[in-house]
């Protein structure tokens, strides 16, 4: 597999002498730290060098630096996954003209909450409630597994748990320090089959390769969660998460300077289905976000073609026969 895939990275390995017009400027765009994004991001990055003849630079960030970033310095150009509803310092930018929204880039939007093991919900289903897991804290690890610093769902799930009165009941909210290690701590739990409590989300290989089972933290409630997304909210009461939209965000200063990659990314979208097979495939092989982007660009040809304009899927011609 490892040497096909070197094959197939060599086939993509264009020169700007492949690109006919390259007529495309600088573009500084988002390498977010988790699996989804970079896929975006590296899919994005190979389409705008090579079909657009673009000099892209990739900027490592997540939400929160990513909104200050543009707010402070108006840049970078592109945000490629932008979960708005944890920022709400983007919609502030976007009401003053500063940003424009290009697509949905996960276009079913993104899935959030808080799991159990399947394993753990079939010996134990009143796990699978707040209530449950309050009267047995020992039987889910005394521990919620929570996302990093940086990450909006931080202080969403912050406020949620302060709300539930879970870390009065002797649940210890453990942060991880990147995304892998929070999904490395599911992978682990499963392997070993040992209690598991935290915060998920969806496309991702994870909830693709392990059922898990979702604690049920009531209905959704607008006035709440609009709360709970802030650092600093005072009132903290509990809410599910609603489906989330996921953004692809660019300055209106780019967008008017290069119209053709406002264009591009306006069509670069990927269903759940599709990202969680890439993503899946990522997993079980082992490979690299940039692997991840060839398998992507290899296998889904016909999705990735109909996003190019003229003169792009001329310069990918090879690629697409």
């Amino acid at each position: 597999m490892k040497k096909l895939l070197f094959a197939a990275m060599l086939s993509l390995g264009f020169t700007s002498s492949n690109v006919a017009s390259a007529n495309c400027g600088d573009v500084s765009i988002t390498e977010m730290d988790w699996a989804s994004s970079a896929v975006v991001t590296y899919v994005s990055k190979f389409l705008m060098e090579q079909g657009y003849g673009c000099n892209v630079q990739l900027v490592p960030s997540s939400t929160t630096p990513a909104v200050a970033s543009l707010a402070e310095t108006g840049e970078p150009d592109l945000v490629t996954e932008l979960w708005a509803a944890y920022t709400p310092a983007y919609f502030d930018l976007k009401e003053q003209g500063k940003v424009v929204e290009l697509a949905d880039v996960l276009v079913d939007g993104g899935v959030e909450g808080w799991w159990i093991p399947q394993y753990l919900a079939d010996e134990h289903p009143e796990l699978t409630t707040i209530e449950g897991i309050m009267a047995n804290p020992e039987l889910v690890g005394g521990r919620f597994h929570d996302c990093p610093d940086g990450w909006g769902c931080n202080f969403t799930n912050h406020s949620n748990l302060k709300a539930s009165g879970l870390m009065d009941a002797g649940i210890e909210r453990f942060q991880h320090g990147s995304g892998e290690t929070l999904a490395t701590a599911i992978a682990a739990a499963y392997e070993n089959k040992e209690p598991w409590f935290g915060y998920y989300w969806a496309p991702t290989s994870v909830l693709g390769s392990y059922p898990m089972a979702q604690v049920d933290l009531g209905p959704y409630n607008e006035e709440a969660h609009a709360c709970n997304v802030k650092d600093d909210c005072a009132t903290p009461k509990m809410s599910s998460y609603p489906t989330a939209i996921v953004l692809t965000v660019a300055t209106t200063t780019f967008a008017e300077r290069e119209p053709q990659i406002a264009e591009l990314m306006s069509n670069v979208q990927f269903t759940n289905a599709q990202m969680n097979e890439v993503l899946a495939w990522q997993d079980s092989n082992g490979a690299s976000y940039e692997e991840a982007a060839v398998y992507f660009l290899t296998n889904y040809k016909d999705v990735w073609g109909n996003w190019l304009n003229d003169d792009a899927r001329s310069n990918l011609s090879a690629l697409l026969n």
